[in-house]
């Protein structure tokens, strides 16, 4: 039976050089307040130190709040760290640009999916997802720094075709957070956004000898939780926090509880925002006209999320299925600051659940960053100069889903505006975005599957990736191909011979052609 602490009793648990596991993704899974005690016993005691630390995503709010806090008490309490995403975390980010933790980023799916296999006791994850990425250990293996030197991915092949298998480990601690815990320990996610992976890393935990310890914010008398709103049985649990400040409980990095991101209450469309006409909407638009109706898609995050409002706008969302990779499907996918959580979801699985079908080629279509492209195809998000992100899940999504769209303003910080329906560049932008060559893989253009449809949508112009050559297939009104594109490029595209004009309605205030395909009601 689970024995109830406080946060400062739970730190003391954990031994130096432990590997800790978390779930979850922003705020959502992360156990604030046993993080903030962490952080002080190592200040005050010097324990724990050198933790190896294990995530499946990015966990904080880009400012104080998350996994962030352990890198408040500087160098010595984590000295490695896998994550898929390290960029909201600033004070570990810094302490790996510094060399004081070496640092791995892999695919979000396969972190989140490793844990199962740990659970099982089996040798390791056997996958295709990251051949031909900076992932692949013929490129950089996942390492985000010249000090990091652990090989945490081997290149094998299997009834010959190439695989990449990620090593299982034992884990020593899960470090998890729910809602509600009755008296035996049982956990619920009752006001969670996200059924995050925490019923995973806790089995792993638990058969590797380790110890499990979940915050939450409330308690309940035993028997009174239903059986099936369980989503981590006491019987995996070792410790109980109940925190002692809101604070440390938030249900997103934007909201401290919103129920329509868990369930309770299902929010009325028209009140959701409504996106300006301005340069990000063209691009949102241009890409929520590649959706088919009925078709399964999901979105990144930036500009991708924003898809979702449009296609709300239109009054199209009950006829498309939109998925956010953290588990929720239908609805309206949120943008930041609740990134990952949906409004009005028709289900919410758990996080690995998910990923099963995005890896398995579930989704039709996805809308992702494009934040660096080059003349193979090669998309960047991960990794520019000492600025260290890592890929999310985006090398699963890209390698996976049957059509891949990269949206992004075709330039960084170019002034632009819509003026009576054309494209107008007042100021030229500071930094080009495609480029000789991306400074890492996320998506290899060269390993695109087979059939795979690939473009690349700015407000200036659309690409597409044809028999592995970027080309020009559209551009914009108010826009001179030589002069505002081809000359701003690093590299000479091909230009498709029936060159068109992006639909000049994606330029104005109103935009009929999603309610038209899709056979929507004003």
């Amino acid at each position: 039976m689970a024995k109830f602490i406080t946060a400062q009793e739970a730190a003391s648990l954990i031994p130096d050089g432990a590997t800790v596991g978390l779930a979850g993704m922003g705020l959502s899974g992360w156990a604030e307040e046993v993080g903030r005690a962490i952080r002080d016993n190592f200040k005050q005691t010097g324990h724990p130190r050198d933790l190896n630390l294990k995530q499946g995503c990015a966990m904080g709010d880009w400012k104080e709040r998350g996994v962030t806090v352990l890198g408040e008490a500087g160098p010595g309490l984590v000295t490695r760290w896998s994550a898929a995403h390290i960029g909201s975390a600033f004070a570990l980010n810094k302490l790996v640009r510094s060399g004081d933790i070496q640092c791995h980023c892999l695919p979000q799916g396969v972190i989140v999916n490793l844990w199962r296999e740990i659970a099982a006791g089996r040798p390791g994850l056997l996958t295709k997802i990251g051949l031909g990425t900076f992932v692949d250990p013929r490129i950089e293996g996942g390492k985000m720094s010249p000090q990091t030197t652990e090989d945490l991915v081997e290149l094998v092949e299997f009834q010959g075709e190439e695989y990449l298998f990620y090593k299982s480990f034992p884990l020593d601690v899960a470090l998890l957070r729910g809602t509600i815990a009755d008296e035996n320990g049982n956990i619920s996610f009752r006001n969670e956004s996200v059924m995050n992976e925490g019923l995973a890393v806790a089995s792993a935990a638990k058969n590797s000898g380790g110890i499990v310890i979940v915050q939450v914010e409330y308690l309940a008398q035993k028997g009174t939780l239903d059986p099936k709103e369980v989503s981590i049985p006491g019987i995996m649990v070792d410790y109980v926090v109940q925190a002692t400040e809101k604070d440390c409980c938030w249900q997103t990095e934007g909201v401290y509880f919103e129920p329509a991101f868990s369930g309770q209450i299902r929010k009325p469309l028209n009140q959701l925002p409504v996106l300006d006409l301005s340069p990000r909407k063209v691009i949102c638009r241009r890409c929520a006209a590649e959706l088919a109706p009925g078709s399964v898609a999901n979105l990144g995050v930036g500009i991708p999320a924003d898809v979702a409002s449009v296609v709300a706008e239109c009054g199209c969302s009950d006829k498309i299925t939109i998925t956010a990779e953290a588990g929720g499907i239908g609805g309206v996918p949120a943008a930041l600051p609740n990134f990952g959580s949906n409004y009005n979801a028709e289900a919410i699985i758990s996080h690995n659940s998910m990923f099963d079908f995005i890896d398995g080629g579930g989704l039709d279509i996805t809308v992702l960053g494009l934040a660096e492209a080059d003349e193979r195809g090669n998309i960047n998000v991960s990794k520019f100069g000492d600025r260290l992100s890592g890929p999310g899940g985006f090398i699963d999504i890209t390698q996976s889903a049957k059509k891949v769209v990269f949206a992004g303003t075709f330039m960084a910080k170019a002034k632009e505006s819509i003026v009576d329906g054309k494209l107008v560049i007042a100021e030229e932008g500071s930094t080009r975005k495609f480029v000789d060559a991306v400074q890492q893989v996320t998506f290899s253009g060269q390993n695109a599957r087979p059939g795979q449809t690939v473009l690349y949508v700015t407000e200036r112009c659309v690409l597409q990736l044809i028999d592995g050559k970027m080309t020009v297939i559209e551009v914009a009104p108010g826009i001179d191909l030589e002069r505002d594109v081809l000359s701003q490029m690093d590299f000479r595209p091909a230009v498709h011979p029936d060159l068109k004009t992006m639909d000049p309605g994606l330029f104005c205030e109103e935009w009929d052609y999603l309610r038209s395909a899709f056979g929507a009601d004003r």
